[in-house]
């Protein structure tokens, strides 16, 4: 088990990776767990990924997660008689209901829901934010705008409403019908996109029912506001910089990158930061200095996984992206104040006997030379409470459940074991102690640390904490 990394890697799949060799590459670069991005390719590309990553997690016997990324909502202008035009600053430029195909003046929005939330001086981006207009006027099927920052628009390019709530769904048809078979596939993790507040979170729970964990994908200011709220309500979170970055000032994104890794950390549920963070490695070997420092940055910041997009899916070097990725974490993690750092931010303990053994757990692995933390979890809870604290020893859950192992690639520092053995807690001190020396987690003479829990097998028991050196 390569368990010397404790932040996750979260690798998109797509045409760059052509085959189940190269997936078992990128996983024994540092590849934790893979995203399958549904806003590109059909159902039979996703299920052949998919089975290549189920077959390379039995070759090397290591759980290894699958999170489905919903496309969501996708907003656009309608098309041009001449297929672009030239938006000036300071003119004009209608957004209507009417399908005619626009000009300079006007142009077709074929969302009503944006034209009933839109109030004037409001701001739309359109183009990934390239250009800027300005609500002057509303109608009832109309709104007038002035150009505010202008340049060549055509067909179909997409809007942003970063001022306005939307009455949309995250969820269209195509999501619905998405979500039914990466359910049916088996993914572990479904990530939520076009989430404004917490209802959202609640609808896709009800259509997941219970047959994945849900990761909310933070990208509207709307939802930057309701943040405790959504994550609350979610499994994890992530941090998805692309379209936040378009919809609120660039300057903006650090900070709250910042406060989400801060908040998901004080409420014990995983954080990933995504987007750009090698992307100049989608063409180039290397990276530039300043994405080496955006993955330190998060890192640093105790950031549960770092995630990769078109530079594994679409990019000439996905392997060396994911060398690279690694050895960024490795050195961050290996520096002198990388523990300290963590510590500062450490979140406030819950009144609970599984919070106080989490504690109890990261300070003795500061005070002792501990090897490993071994923790027995059914549903992975108490592992995920252990891996809140940032301990200085890596976190070897053992469980049950390869559903529950999978689902705990994305955490801080957890390693995974599916045990069936286990029936009493009288065994699990001698079953911990084999698996993390068969796992090289630790070796004769070191120290690890184990907790359970009685009632045993009951979620929320863990009660029990046991030093012992290995024989």
């Amino acid at each position: 088990m390569n368990a010397d990394k404790k932040v996750k890697i979260l690798a998109t799949l797509g045409p760059a990776i052509r085959d189940a060799a190269h997936i078992r590459q990128l996983v024994e670069a540092g590849v934790n767990l893979f995203r399958l991005n549904f806003s590109h390719g059909e159902h039979a590309d996703h299920a052949q990924r998919y089975q290549w990553v189920r077959q390379v997690e039995r070759e090397l016997n290591q759980p290894i997660g699958i999170l489905m990324d919903l496309q969501g909502p996708k907003l656009r202008v309608g098309r041009f008689s001449e297929g672009k035009v030239q938006l000036v600053n300071g003119h004009s430029l209608r957004l209507d209901l009417d399908a005619t195909p626009g000009d300079a003046s006007r142009v077709n929005l074929p969302h009503p829901e944006i034209i009933e939330a839109l109030q004037p001086g409001m701001s739309l981006l359109l183009d990934d934010g390239r250009l800027r207009l300005k609500v002057t006027a509303k109608q009832n099927d109309a709104v007038i705008t002035e150009v505010i920052a202008g340049g060549e628009l055509s067909d179909r390019k997409g809007v942003n409403v970063p001022e306005a709530v939307l009455q949309l769904s995250p969820l269209t048809d195509k999501d619905r019908r998405d979500l039914t078979f990466g359910l049916e596939l088996g993914v572990d993790w479904v990530a939520l996109s076009f989430v404004q507040r917490p209802e959202d979170i609640v609808e896709a729970r009800e259509l997941i029912g219970g047959k994945a964990f849900l990761m909310a994908k933070i990208e509207k200011p709307s939802a930057v506001t309701h943040l405790e709220e959504i994550a609350k309500l979610c499994d994890a979170i992530m941090v998805a910089r692309g379209d936040l970055g378009v919809e609120v000032p660039a300057e903006n994104v650090p900070r709250i990158q910042k406060d989400i890794v801060r908040t998901c950390r004080q409420l014990g549920r995983p954080v990933v930061v995504a987007t750009q963070m090698l992307e100049s490695m989608r063409f180039s070997p290397a990276p530039t200095r300043a994405e080496v420092t955006d993955v330190a940055n998060a890192v640093a910041e105790g950031a549960d996984a770092v995630m990769l997009s078109a530079e594994t899916a679409s990019g000439d070097y996905p392997l060396e992206t994911v060398q690279m990725m690694s050895k960024i974490i490795r050195q961050v993690e290996n520096g002198p104040d990388y523990q300290s750092q963590l510590d500062v931010g450490r979140p406030q303990a819950e009144a609970t006997a599984s919070d106080a053994i989490s504690c109890a757990i990261r300070r003795i692995s500061s005070i002792l030379p501990v090897a490993a933390l071994v923790n027995y979890s059914e549903s992975g809870a108490s592992s995920l409470r252990a891996s809140r604290e940032r301990p200085k020893a890596p976190i070897l859950s053992l469980t049950p459940s390869l559903s529950t192992a999978r689902r705990l690639t994305v955490a801080w520092g957890i390693y995974s074991v599916v045990n069936e053995r286990l029936r009493k807690v009288e065994e699990v001190t001698s079953t911990a102690l084999e698996i993390a020396q068969a796992q090289g987690m630790a070796k004769r003479g070191e120290t690890v640390v184990i907790t359970a829990g009685e009632p045993f097998g009951q979620p929320g028991s863990t009660n029990s904490l046991r030093i012992e050196t290995l024989h």
